[in-house]
């Protein structure tokens, strides 16, 4: 079949593409360019921004690029006088509604109704100033401030097409058009998963996460608390981006030197909380299959997924691994097993709960340090602090555990009541990667001048199957690695299961774990994650064991991961996260040492009494 092709031209270029394409789409082929602010490819192409405007023979008024279709013989002009008026009035008219307060905004320097103006030359904007001020519940883990929207409706339509959740809505009509929380419903009753993809797609500053950057540093500058951070795998992707360093520079060393330059004391890798995930989950599963519980298994460790069922199917709940996720994995395991072992505590753990902690652990460990020679204690020192000798970290000193994360969702997941004890949180902050390079500059690290450091020990070590969490799909891969050797006795190829990976929305394929033939999806983007749903419940398709993620493309995708306009980097993201995957020493969480070490010291087994204490939780009694 022969493809219509379509004759115009632009700006006297003679261009030719298959017929259904738009005007924007010639203009870019012919080499030239509109600026566009509403516009997202295949998304929103609604036109409502007016930015894009162009002008064509033959027709009396101006037409939007991005959603004109082009026609035989047509002859465009990007660039004349009347053009460029359009577009200048347009913004200027944007611009009178919106809140330019641009120096205290998040977005300074990546926004882009600030690049059309500086782009359009407006210097002056000769219409009343009368932004929209809405109140908003400044707690909530994702922040709107309607002075700053300006209607391009891309969160609607995102959170619409790409995540199936419709949050938000149009309010009004014509001149006094707005957007605001559907129904008019307070955001935490509107079933809001705060996956954060209205934000990443967000042109302005007009949603972001909530900083939690005080907190954090009000914990920094505290001399009774021990600061703590642990680093989730999709961050070592993207961190770099906030600051405009090459990947080549913006190592997992480097990152860790970043961190203590910012004055932690402690710098984890949360691979480590992946690997003791898959155990338990890969456990979970196995049992599951036996015949002892819920199936089709769903993966929780994407707290975005979490909250959709939560919130749409309620009666899905029980499909939920109920092991936590890497982030409350770690946070549990620092405060109650590697704290001590270093000499510190929660802030409500009195002298006498420590000693039990030291003694009941049976730590034995010695003189254990890190490169610093900080935290160098054992049982017996743990023993005399707790008496009110004197030892190596004061007596109350406390634990302050940060989490860094390419996820807004991880804000809400932290403060879930049910990942506390004793009232203490086993994660006390979470900043997403967007945060961090906030903090960064606000102290003025020289990142590039800083030494490759490692992790500390002895959360130091993280397989490969822990790093490629990060990318849809990582996580099921990672448990088929281990899941066959718990079946098998053996290991597999590492390799063996690369076919669950990519950036399609739903995956599906079955695997042979030693016999028992396991039969596995991937789904990220909720949208994909629902059809996939419908489809269970419609009897056209079963499963064994089912990854979704919230974010399109995964973690590396994730609602907390650097702004870059008309840019979709989570499949690049991922190809990083493999190619580290590929490098380590050891590519299964069963192999992890750490891993090994902490259950013959403290946990005993995988699915053991205290393991279901620290790591293990019921989705269900979540607050939402």
């Amino acid at each position: 079949m022969v493809e219509t092709m379509v004759h115009a031209t632009v700006n006297g270029q003679a261009i030719a593409l298959p017929a259904g394409s738009k005007i924007i789409e010639a203009v870019y082929a012919s080499g030239n360019s509109v600026p566009t602010l509403c516009g997202l490819p295949d998304i929103n192409d609604i036109g409502a921004c007016r930015v894009c405007v162009v002008e064509v023979e033959g027709i009396e008024r101006l037409v939007p690029a991005c959603n004109t279709l082009l026609e035989e013989g047509m002859v465009i002009r990007t660039d004349t006088p009347r053009v460029l008026e359009a577009r200048r009035v347009n913004v200027s008219l944007l611009l009178s509604q919106h809140d330019v307060q641009c120096a205290t905004c998040v977005r300074n320097g990546n926004c882009v109704l600030q690049d059309l103006a500086q782009e359009l030359n407006i210097l002056d904007v000769p219409y009343a100033k009368e932004p929209t001020f809405t109140a908003w519940d400044e707690g909530f883990p994702l922040i709107r401030d309607s002075s700053k929207c300006v209607r391009c409706l891309r969160c609607v339509q995102v959170c619409a097409k790409i995540q199936g959740c419709d949050v938000w809505d149009i309010k009004n009509r014509a001149t006094r058009l707005d957007v605001g929380v559907r129904d008019g419903l307070p955001i935490d009753e509107a079933g809001c998963t705060l996956c954060g993809q209205c934000v990443t797609h967000c042109p302005t500053g007009a949603l972001r996460e909530r900083d939690d950057i005080d907190a954090v540093l009000e914990a920094l500058a505290d001399p009774d608390v021990v600061c703590v951070v642990q680093v989730a795998p999709a961050v070592r992707t993207s961190w770099g981006e906030t600051l405009d360093l090459p990947a080549s520079e913006a190592t997992e060393g480097r990152l860790a030197a970043t961190f203590r330059a910012l004055g932690f004391d402690y710098v984890f890798d949360t691979n480590f909380g992946a690997d003791m995930t898959i155990m338990e989950e890969g456990s979970e599963l196995l049992e599951r299959i036996g015949g002892n519980g819920t199936m089709p298994m769903f993966t929780s460790c994407c707290p975005g997924w979490v909250r959709y069922l939560k919130i749409k199917h309620p009666d899905r709940l029980a499909h939920l691994s109920s092991a936590k996720s890497p982030q409350q994995m770690f946070g549990a395991l620092l405060k109650e097993y590697v704290g001590p072992k270093l000499g510190m505590v929660p802030a409500k753990k009195d002298a006498q709960a420590l000693e039990g902690v030291a003694r009941g652990a049976g730590l034995g460990i010695g003189a254990a340090t890190n490169p610093e020679g900080r935290g160098v204690n054992d049982a017996a020192n743990l023993a005399a602090r707790a008496e009110g000798d004197d030892a190596t970290v004061p007596r109350g000193k406390r634990i302050f555990n940060v989490s860094c994360m390419p996820c807004v969702a991880k804000k809400y997941e932290a403060a879930v009541e049910e990942m506390t004890r004793e009232s203490e949180p086993d994660v006390d902050a979470v900043l997403t990667v967007r945060e961090l390079g906030r903090l960064i500059r606000l102290m003025h690290v020289n990142v590039a001048s800083l030494a490759e450091t490692p992790f500390d020990d002895p959360m130091d070590e993280g397989s490969g199957a822990a790093v490629i969490f990060g990318a849809t799909g990582g996580v099921m891969e990672a448990a088929l690695r281990s899941a066959y050797f718990l079946v098998t006795g053996e290991n597999p190829d590492p390799d063996a299961f690369t076919e669950v990976r990519g950036l399609d929305g739903w995956k599906e394929k079955t695997f042979d774990l030693g016999g028992t033939p396991v039969r596995i999806a991937v789904a990220s983007g909720l949208a994909n994650a629902e059809r996939l749903l419908a489809a269970m419940d419609a009897g056209e398709v079963e499963y064994d064991f089912i990854e979704v993620m919230a974010c399109p493309g995964g973690c590396a995708g994730g609602g907390g991961q650097p702004i870059h306009e008309a840019q979709e980097l989570a499949g690049d993201r991922g190809q990083t996260l493999y190619a580290l995957d590929r490098k380590r020493p050891t590519r299964f969480s069963h192999e992890n040492p750490n891993v090994a070490t902490c259950y013959e010291e403290f946990l005993e087994k995988p699915l053991s009494h205290r393991a279901h204490e620290l790591l293990h939780t019921d989705q269900e009694t979540w607050e939402l």
